[in-house]
């Protein structure tokens, strides 16, 4: 990444500027046409690198007030399979695996969001029809003390 993607990156990891234009706003705090922005967003975009822009939404002030850390006990055959049938479903909204500890035996992970509880657990419910996998226990967030993205690069 060279020092123009980064200012770029720098930018982007922020808020947009309520104004009518803001990529004209942000290309030009950086020294660069709209266009030479636009081109180097596709490019980031094209190599993975910006894996989306758009708007944050406060899940819970939408009514989704139920969300869960759903812990699997997936067999290691089973990680791929299972891993892209959860990565699937559309109120899955994180999807890993960890190592096992000795007095943890979960190794696979969904983030589950809804509108209750009652929904989680009947999504949770369909993900261990449709993977096969029986052993899992959800874990309700009780009170958030941050929630952000994470900001890779830092002016200097």
């Amino acid at each position: 990444m060279d020092e123009l993607d980064r200012k770029l990156v720098i930018a982007m990891q922020g808020d947009l500027p309520l104004v009518l234009e803001p990529y004209a706003e942000i290309a030009q705090e950086l020294g660069i046409t709209e266009d030479k922005l636009f081109e180097r967003l596709k490019v980031l975009t094209n190599e993975g690198q910006i894996r989306k822009m758009g708007a944050v939404l406060t899940h819970r002030q939408l009514g989704y007030a139920a969300n869960a850390l759903c812990a699997w006990i997936v067999p290691d055959r089973k990680v791929e399979t299972v891993g892209q049938l959860m990565a699937a479903h559309e109120a899955v909204t994180h999807c890993y695996c960890r190592e096992k500890k000795s007095n943890w035996p979960y190794n696979f992970y969904t983030m589950i969001h809804g509108k209750s509880r009652a929904i989680c657990e009947g999504i949770a419910q369909q993900l261990s029809l449709a993977t096969g996998v029986e052993q899992y226990i959800l874990l309700f967030s009780t009170k958030e003390w941050k929630k952000t993205s994470m900001r890779y690069f830092q002016a200097t």
